[in-house]
């Protein structure tokens, strides 16, 4: 019996995309220091935090979507930026599955029960000083989410299709210190999506796409 290809950009495509990646090694490196080297923003001297984030892509029938959310304009740090469901590994997190679980559905109140876990990407290293677990998750579609207003003021899905393709992977820049800092960006209608989420939307792609 013939096997059967799954649709280009479905959930089934991304499933076996996962699978077949390139095996995760110890040297492998990603981060904003690799469109920075050797940029004094990352060398601080302090210890990188551990973190995760859910990668959520939605199961919709035909072509999946990605979930992302707009941070709170209120927070402090990286306030009203767009970023992945996720945060700081705590103590009590047994691993950082766990932790981006725990996090989204605080965040989004996205419950485990709807999301199926495929697996981990390498970390990625962010200038902020956060060594961060993408965890990727299959969602189930069908689910209301309930925002905390403490920390996402919105939720929106974007085709994964858009963010697998290169052609929407721009480089862009800023001064910090008065020192230009890189970073892709990944413009989306009126919601822009830069800075480490972008850099670990490139990873994907990087690793599952290109």
């Amino acid at each position: 019996m013939d096997q059967v290809t799954p649709m280009p950009f479905s959930s089934a495509d991304f499933r076996a995309r996962f699978a077949a990646q390139p095996q995760a090694h110890a040297s492998d490196d990603y981060g904003d220091h690799r469109f920075n080297p050797g940029h004094p923003r990352l060398n601080q001297g302090k210890a990188l935090r551990n973190a995760a984030v859910l990668i959520p892509v939605v199961d919709h029938e035909g072509e999946a979507t990605v979930l992302l959310t707009k941070r709170a304009e209120k927070l402090r740090n990286h306030s009203g930026q767009v970023a992945f469901p996720g945060g700081t590994i705590d103590a009590t997190d047994a691993n950082p599955e766990a932790a981006a679980l725990r996090e989204t559905f605080e965040e989004i109140g996205l419950g485990q029960d709807r999301i199926e876990i495929l697996g981990r990407m390498p970390d990625y290293v962010a200038g902020s000083g956060y060594r961060i677990a993408p965890v990727l998750g299959i969602v189930r579609p069908g689910f209301e989410l309930a925002l905390n207003a403490d920390e996402v003021d919105a939720a929106f899905e974007v085709p994964l299709r858009f963010l697998m393709d290169p052609a929407n992977h721009k480089r862009d820049s800023r001064m910090w210190n008065d020192l230009e800092w890189f970073f892709y960006d990944m413009p989306y209608g009126d919601r822009r999506i830069w800075g480490v989420t972008a850099g670990i939307i490139r990873t994907l792609y990087e690793r599952l796409y290109a």
